[in-house]
């Protein structure tokens, strides 16, 4: 056994820094989302379904806030700027971290100056908005920092405060809401409080690091890079939360809270989108880069089917998993579980499309996919929860990242024309196949789902199928393995 281990852990350090901190950022992210996700039936048995949904409302809009009072600096032009600014790393951290702290202090002044107008906008108190306010900065805050840590390749602090803020939060939660009678607002500031103690320090770090808070040259460059992409992370914001709001505006806070675990329960899949993600997206990167965009489809084919089997079996244990996850008054959410597992699926395929924009930098044709993607939501939504219920919302947000989906397909076809003549990149018939299969089998499951015996014989053929295909799948494993080792 001691053998074993010193010949694991003699592999594990012969692996290059770039592997291990990759290795260690995955590990970060299943953390956050896992530990979020085994909380949550605790959660929906402390809290009502109106207060659940509540707080999943001031989680939507928290979303949405965070990106005019931020402006997500910390996103794309924070990595830009890393490898642009290189040599001057520190001071442009420090000067971005000032950035966002005048902001948030900016719209806070602006908040207090109007409350009572902002508080009837969002239907939350003054307390909840200036807890949000906090939250927007700490995890700005936080995220430059983390951000710092992955180009520098230290990954070691970063998953001692991951581990130790993923523990705290929902500990600290659970203790303020059985002590409270506002049971919303106090699991809001047992995530503020918990943000505040762990996060503060980083900013204090990295402002003594740099020692600039403000800068011209890199707050203008900041401000004239994310401004233009604010309709498109607002649409993003849009296209994932609007459904909660509009159902706690449309049909009731119990409802949202129903939709909110469905939500949640299906996001859980997520988590292999952003591995996969993680893993594929430089060897995409590169494969454009060197002129061999055709070699893409021969990673996304069997990946596709990978996350399609993976939503497929989320699918058939729906009605187990939300009898674990919560108390038999949210039963209902398993009707939404379908429709929107179904969207993670093409949550992930349009990435495929995507990279294309990106690498080309075509930021427009981003904005495009996505601002229509998130009009279409807020249309739909208004029409069909209002005929149909809370329930419709799962179905047009299926609709929508279908229809995100496909105009990604469409500009990412126009770019390679322009840039890959005479190249096919992918096969449409072969993605239509994979995604009707799936959608169809998905459906199939929804309707056995009164009918346990149909379910449990279509579960088993769904594995006798995966037993037959194991070899084919271990061969994928093997060959996103080898991709990761060869970045």
């Amino acid at each position: 056994m001691e053998s074993k281990i010193r010949h694991l852990a003699g592999k594990y350090n012969s692996l290059p820094v770039q592997a291990r901190t990759a290795f260690w950022f995955l590990f970060c992210s299943f953390m956050q989302k896992g530990i979020s996700s085994i909380t949550v039936p605790i959660f929906t048995r402390l809290l009502t379904t109106s207060e659940y949904g509540q707080y999943n409302v001031f989680n939507s809009w928290l979303g949405i806030v965070t990106i005019f009072v931020c402006l997500q600096l910390y996103s794309g032009v924070y990595m830009q700027g890393l490898v642009k600014f290189e040599n001057r790393r520190a001071e442009f951290s420090s000067s971005l971290q000032g950035l966002t702290l005048t902001l948030t202090l900016l719209w806070t002044a602006i908040y207090l100056l109007f409350r009572d107008f902002w508080n009837r906008l969002f239907s939350l108190t003054t307390v909840q908005m200036l807890a949000m306010l906090v939250m927007i900065w700490t995890t700005a805050a936080f995220s430059f920092w983390a951000s710092y840590q992955r180009v520098d390749f230290k990954y070691r602090r970063l998953v001692v405060v991951t581990v130790l803020v993923s523990i705290a939060k929902p500990a600290v939660g659970i203790f303020m809401v059985l002590h409270a009678k506002d049971k919303v607002t106090a699991r809001i500031l047992g995530l503020a409080l918990v943000e505040v103690v762990a996060y503060t320090g980083l900013f204090v770090t990295q402002m003594r690091r740099g020692k600039v808070f403000y800068h011209k040259e890199f707050w203008k460059h900041a401000l004239l890079f994310n401004l233009p992409l604010v309709p498109h992370y607002l649409s993003m914001n849009v296209l994932s939360s609007a459904d909660r709001i509009m159902i706690s505006r449309m049909v009731g806070d119990d409802a949202a809270g129903i939709y909110s675990l469905a939500y949640s329960i299906s996001q859980l899949m997520t988590m292999f989108n952003t591995a996969l993600t993680q893993t594929l997206e430089p060897w995409r990167y590169k494969k454009l880069k060197t002129g061999h965009p055709e070699d893409i489809r021969r990673v996304a084919y069997p990946t596709l089917v990978l996350i399609a089997g993976l939503n497929l079996l989320l699918m058939a244990f729906a009605p187990e998993v939300v009898a674990v996850f919560a108390p038999p008054e949210y039963q209902e959410a398993v009707w939404v579980i379908p429709p929107v597992s179904m969207s993670t699926y093409f949550m992930y395929t349009y990435g495929y499309f995507a990279v294309f924009e990106f690498y080309f930098e075509k930021t427009k044709y981003v904005m495009l996919a996505t601002t229509a993607g998130a009009v279409l939501n807020i249309v739909l939504n208004y029409i069909f929860i209002g005929l149909y219920g809370y329930q419709a919302a799962g179905y047009t947000t299926l609709v929508c990242y279908i229809v995100y989906s496909l105009a990604h397909y469409y500009f990412m076809r126009k770019i390679s024309r322009e840039k890959f003549p005479g190249k096919k990149i992918y096969s449409v018939r072969v993605i239509l196949g994979i995604s009707l299969l799936f959608m169809m089998a998905g459906f199939l499951m929804l309707l056995t789902y009164e009918h346990m015996a149909a379910r449990y014989g279509l579960i088993a053929a769904f594995l006798v199928v995966v037993a037959v295909k194991r070899r084919w799948l271990m061969d994928i494993v093997k060959q996103l393995v080898s991709i990761r080792n060869s970045r």
